[in-house]
């Protein structure tokens, strides 16, 4: 009899758990969004074109590059061709023949110890002046509100000439006579070329000062005469 009873009661609390089982999946289900197949293709095609870009891109900067290199190559290519030919040309030799002989000649005649201590003393003169010109000098027209990059570059040519000229006057004076191997010759060849490179950097950086206010006396009166 119980069972009997019992027996409704089990299966309306069955059919209510098989109802809300398939109503919490479609709620899931529901809130799920959907994919929206437009969408999913514009992003795929999105992302095709960018791939395509890059490696467009990529190949140009590729193509640059071989060309570039291929140019630097015909370039050289070129040079070492007109090097040979001018290597080989009698005119060419007889013209640069004419140009050092002179040079070696007065090379030879002035080779003495006198001599190399001179060249030695201005090229220690260059380098100090043009050094302190570009360090100094241009810091000090630099506070007066001008700055000339012409004369900027004229200092790095002087100093690169005195650099240079020391080196080789210094390579000189070692092969062709004893002025390196004397001290004293040494010490008073530097002393002189630093004193007389100061002396130079200070004309220069006056020089350049008085060209400065030159230029402004001058633009004033380009002003001036504009009002008028």
């Amino acid at each position: 009899m119980f069972l009997h009873m019992l027996k409704p009661i089990l299966l309306s609390c069955l059919l209510l758990m098989l109802l809300f089982s398939d109503l919490g999946g479609n709620l899931a289900m529901g809130d799920e969004k959907p994919v929206d197949p437009a969408f999913s293709a514009e992003e795929k095609k999105a992302e095709k074109t960018a791939e395509e870009t890059e490696g467009k891109v990529e190949e140009a900067i590729e193509t640059a590059k071989e060309s570039t290199k291929e140019a630097v190559d015909a370039i050289h290519t070129k040079t070492d061709e007109i090097a040979k030919k001018v290597n080989e040309s009698e005119d060419a030799k007889k013209y640069s023949a004419g140009i050092l002989e002179p040079i070696y000649s007065m090379a030879e005649y002035m080779s003495f110890s006198s001599f190399y201590w001179l060249a030695f003393a201005v090229m220690v003169s260059g380098v100090i002046s043009f050094a302190l010109q570009l360090i100094i000098g241009k810091l000090a027209v630099l506070f007066r509100g001008g700055l000339s990059f012409s004369q900027i570059l004229t200092d790095i040519q002087g100093l690169v000439i005195s650099l240079v000229g020391l080196f080789y006057t210094t390579q000189a004076a070692t092969e062709n006579s004893n002025f390196t191997t004397s001290p004293a010759a040494v010490l008073s060849a530097a002393a002189l070329g630093l004193v007389a490179g100061f002396f130079f950097y200070l004309r220069g950086q006056a020089t350049e000062l008085e060209a400065l206010e030159g230029r402004r006396e001058e633009a004033r009166i380009t002003r001036a005469a504009k009002n008028k």
